[in-house]
């Protein structure tokens, strides 16, 4: 055999997840956070001690949630919880922005806000039940009637959850839908209350065709180059403010 064959090309290691999702989040840190919102720039050496260190932080917290999901419903339940939400009420801010013509900034973010703490108050308040031993698992009935052989099976006894709070009960896939029908009705009301757009001078094109039947008709004459959110002038102010603003950056790190 030859030498290729004696000494093997060496295999790359797979990254775990785990570990992908601690580079990418210290990275975002860095860049969005350290240099971007508080405008600090740092040599290549400290960089890397600081995303390293940012790294180091994010996996003693993993670590020591361990001993916290350990005393929880199951990892599925609480990854789902968590992520609902943020899924809920990312989907109800474009929701609001798709059914409803009157929606504004204000409106979004009051939505946004009262979604995220609906849902975090059902989530977190549904895991604080289950630690402390209020909420637990229920397991489907088990026949042994038609079985050959004669078994005894222990039935699990039940906590009393009739003093629980009621939304502590339903099931966490229900977070997700509390989140997002919080965040469109606060968000609807909040935009109506405020101040909502004037109807006819929105564009038709931005909202679901589903709700162009409750348009004014002038919202169908708005053009591209008519719009003034949407014209060929503002569009090449900004395309030309951002061109200058990432040479300006580029020249700045240079020197």
């Amino acid at each position: 055999p030859n030498d290729k064959e004696l000494n093997p090309a060496p295999k790359t290691p797979a990254i775990s997840s785990l570990s992908l999702g601690f580079n990418s989040t210290a990275l975002v840190i860095f860049e969005d956070i350290v240099r971007v919102s508080f405008g600090i720039n740092l040599s290549e050496r400290a960089s890397k001690i600081l995303v390293n260190f940012v790294i180091i932080i994010h996996g003693v917290i993993a670590v020591a949630l361990i001993f916290v999901l350990e005393k929880l419903d199951g990892i599925l339940s609480v990854v789902t919880s968590l992520l609902a939400i943020e899924s809920s009420t990312s989907c109800g801010i474009f929701t609001l922005g798709m059914l409803v013509p009157w929606s504004t900034t204000k409106g979004a973010l009051a939505g946004a806000a009262a979604g995220a703490i609906m849902s975090g108050w059902v989530s977190f308040g549904t895991q604080a039940a289950i630690a402390s031993g209020q909420l637990g698992s229920h397991k489907l009935e088990v026949f042994v009637s038609e079985c050959p052989a004669n078994s005894t099976i222990t039935v699990p006894g039940y906590v009393d959850e009739s003093d629980v709070f009621p939304l502590y009960r339903l099931s966490y896939h229900w977070i997700t839908v509390i989140g997002f029908l919080s965040t469109l009705l606060v968000g609807t009301v909040t935009s109506f209350l405020c101040g909502p757009k004037d109807l006819k001078t929105l564009d038709a094109n931005v909202i679901s065709p589903v709700i162009h039947r409750f348009l004014p008709k002038e919202c169908f004459n708005i053009t591209p180059d008519s719009s003034p959110y949407f014209s060929r002038a503002n569009s090449a102010r900004t395309s030309t403010y951002i061109l200058n603003k990432s040479k300006h950056k580029g020249a700045t790190e240079k020197y």
